[in-house]
């Protein structure tokens, strides 16, 4: 395909992916669709809580709109790219370890492979891996529930997390896409239904108990979450327990009482006095809902965390994983889900994870897992995992390929826009995988990792990818 076509095809792409998100924010702002599609049944073999009940189910359901379909192009010339990929790869900034994969999304075929199967800490990539074993298990259209329901008493109401942590404080900002449920609108909604009961004095409880386990990561260093990198994790935080929602840090050191917290002076706003006392508490099975609201739907928290590379999302979305697959909602139990979903889609080797993130320096992933995991998730046969593609930051554009320090040098900046991947960055550790449409219009889809980088390798973790889109 001549240079011109390409640019076509590109630019229709990224029409379509304005389309999409422009029907997304409709959807989540209207009745389009969304009440008949509601799942009725909750998650498979959940972990019981202590007290022996099930966690509450949090999947609801809406539509899924992004589709990615590869090209019937020819092949790159296999010798071409195999002669420019290994010369870049000999650049001694990417160090002494280096895992590199190219892959034929169409069929599946290796097209260029160096240490495809070593073990390297992946960093932020982790999150492609944990996003598409999320929207394997759960589906594209699941939703996160927050709920309050009654207490012991017709006076007592209980604060129930469903592990949203976009779920909004009181001073969000309005977020266009993906659109967040709002703490404000829950006590809205609750502080009606209990003055249509004549209640306007309540004692007020919440319940965290949907996530279990170690609220900090094994392999996380003792930084990242004074450094607002992440926050511990909780099935109850708002504004991914950020203090200043506009602000990484500092991130507070209890979410579920800090969101506790704000619920109750939200409730004041609206009629309701709570008492001084705000404590953790247990809901009752089967208890009476008073309100609830809903997260986006999967597939846009999906597009989300790849774009911005959100540390909370990913391990929260991790978590509900271990519990569709049966598992505790621990680090522990959603490295285990992750592997299981995996398996399902027929990545049954090279994936080795402590969290969902990729800040834990223990997890190690394959090149030739990730580009096969990419691979899949772009393919007809696998609908459900598409939106892992239009989530993928665009070179030179968005998210963290767009901030202009990426595809900027020569040898790159010539594929800007043409080339989708999710970054990684820890100390010593760049990686970079995604896909890109050759030249003759093949989909392709590629993955290199260092973790043994002396500086910083992203401009030659850049070049590789050129390499690829205009093989």
């Amino acid at each position: 395909m001549a240079r011109h076509e390409r640019w076509v095809m590109m630019t229709t792409l990224v029409m379509l992916q304005v389309l999409t998100i422009v029907i997304a924010v409709y959807a989540m702002n209207s009745d389009f669709t969304l009440g008949a599609l509601t799942r009725e049944t909750p998650p498979a073999g959940p972990t019981p809580s202590p007290e022996g009940s099930p966690p509450v189910p949090v999947i609801t359901a809406g539509p899924l709109l992004a589709q990615v379909r590869a090209g019937n192009g020819p092949l790159p010339t296999k010798g071409t790219l195999t002669r420019q990929l290994t010369r870049a790869l000999g650049d001694e900034e990417l160090g002494t370890r280096v895992g590199a994969v190219v892959i034929d999304a169409a069929t599946g075929q290796q097209i260029f492979a160096s240490n495809p199967d070593v073990g390297i800490t992946p960093a932020s990539t982790t999150k492609v891996i944990t996003c598409t074993a999320a929207l394997a298990s759960l589906g594209p259209d699941a939703r996160l529930t927050t709920r309050v329901v009654q207490g012991a008493s017709a006076n007592s109401i209980v604060l129930v997390g469903g592990g949203d942590p976009t779920l909004a404080g009181p001073s969000a900002g309005n977020r266009s896409y993906p659109k967040q449920a709002s703490l404000a609108t829950l006590a809205s909604r609750t502080a009606a239904a209990l003055k249509a009961k004549g209640v306007t004095k309540v004692t007020l409880s919440y319940d965290a108990s949907l996530f279990t386990g170690t609220p900090v990561a094994p392999g996380w260093k003792p930084g990242y979450i004074p450094d607002g990198e992440v926050a511990p994790v909780y099935a109850l935080a708002i504004d991914e327990g950020r203090r200043d929602p506009d602000q990484r840090q500092p991130r507070v050191s209890d979410p579920p009482q800090y969101a506790a917290a704000a619920f109750a002076r939200l409730l004041g706003k609206y009629g309701v006095k709570t008492a001084k006392t705000v404590r953790p508490a247990k809901a009752a099975a089967g208890a009476a809902e008073l309100g609830k609201v809903e997260s986006a739907p999967l597939y846009a928290l999906v597009e989300h965390t790849l774009t911005f590379s959100d540390n909370d999302l990913a391990e929260a979305l991790s978590r509900h994983v271990a519990i569709k697959e049966g598992q505790p909602a621990s680090f522990e139990g959603g490295s285990k889900a992750v592997i299981t979903a995996l398996r399902r889609i027929g990545i049954t080797k090279g994936v080795q994870v402590s969290d969902g993130s990729g800040l834990s320096i223990r997890n190690r992933i394959s090149a030739d897992a990730m580009a096969r995991t990419i691979a899949l998730a772009s393919g007809a046969s696998n609908p459900d995992l598409h939106p892992i593609a239009p989530g993928m930051p665009i070179a030179g554009f968005t998210g963290t390929l767009g901030n202009g320090r990426r595809f900027t040098e020569r040898d790159a900046k010539g594929q800007v826009g043409l080339v989708r991947a999710k970054t990684g960055t820890l100390n010593n550790v760049n990686t970079l995988a995604g896909l890109a449409t050759t030249k003759d219009g093949r989909l392709v889809t590629f993955a290199f990792l260092a973790d043994r980088v002396p500086a910083s390798a992203e401009p030659i973790l850049d070049r590789l990818a050129a390499i690829v889109a205009r093989s």
